[in-house]
């Protein structure tokens, strides 16, 4: 077991795809630099097992119990600032419960502590660093420009530290915007109404990333159904938080390709193997 730590990673990297002394690769980290190591792996047909990026849906369905979702919907979202590979990122919520649910997660939002982490009592903290922070704001002002409206936060908290970023909620985000499009990694909701199954389960699947989605419902029958019709490796059911050390852990589409996680996350690191057996004599 060795741990190489460089400020070179793309040669190293490098060496890794190239080299036949290396059987297989395990990534987790952005699409386009697993994009990278996978062609790089390409002339050697070497295995390669990738965890990248996401861009989540949530939806809440005219069935869910709202004060759970609203629960699911901090926990998904603002966990780590929102920046995890399966944070919700665009939230659809059925027109007749919209208002409610907006009401109640607005009020959540602006209770949140933000501030050091060394601080026990706060509950959101900074962004990872200055270029994801700029990457937020260009995010906000391309979405603003196109007629995004901001319910709470969409600022900077320079007196709480530099990396810190107020949490937001907007919405009338156009299906355009990069915040729309993109994997936000940080503490930013984007929120839509829709009125049908297949409307949202439509405007869900619209993303080529696949990680993890999450929606609320009562429903038994419409439970089943959705599941099956999210295209995402993880699908969380009236929960906030999906992922689990036991559970096969992946995307599909651009967002990775094999599991982490209970046995077929061994699997990655195996090969299979058939072996006829025959011609034996015993006396």
């Amino acid at each position: 077991f060795n741990v190489i730590t460089t400020s070179g990673a793309p040669a190293i990297g490098e060496l890794f795809c190239q080299s036949p002394l290396v059987c297989g690769i395990s990534f987790t980290g952005s699409t386009e630099v697993g994009k990278l190591l996978f062609r790089e792996s390409a002339g050697l047909l070497k295995r390669v097992s990738l965890e990248l990026g996401g861009n989540a849906p949530f939806i809440v369905f005219e069935s869910a119990d709202i004060v759970e979702a609203v629960k699911g919907a901090m926990l998904s979202k603002f966990r780590n600032a929102g920046q995890t590979c399966v944070s919700a990122n665009r939230f659809y919520i059925h027109s007749a419960v919209y208002e409610d649910f907006l009401k109640q997660l607005q009020a959540q939002v602006e209770a949140l502590k933000i501030g050091s982490g060394h601080d026990k009592s706060v509950e959101i903290g900074p962004l990872i660093n200055t270029a994801q922070l700029k990457r937020i704001e260009a995010f906000m002002k391309d979405a603003l420009s196109r007629h995004a409206k901001v319910i709470c936060g969409g600022k900077r908290l320079q007196e709480i530290g530099e990396l810190f970023y107020a949490p937001t909620i907007i919405t009338d985000v156009d299906r355009t915007a990069r915040i729309y499009r993109e994997e936000i990694f940080g503490p930013v909701i984007t929120m839509a109404k829709f009125d049908t199954e297949d409307e949202v389960v439509t405007r869900a699947n619209s993303s080529r990333r696949g990680l993890a989605g999450y929606f609320y419902s009562q429903n038994l029958q419409e439970v089943f159904r959705v599941a099956r019709r999210l295209e995402v490796g993880i699908v969380g059911v009236n929960v906030g938080l999906a992922s689990q050390a036991e559970a096969p852990f992946g995307g599909i589409k651009e967002s990775g390709i094999g599991r982490e996680g209970g046995h077929y996350g061994i699997d990655e690191f195996t090969e299979v193997k058939y072996v006829c057996l025959g011609g034996l004599k015993y006396d």
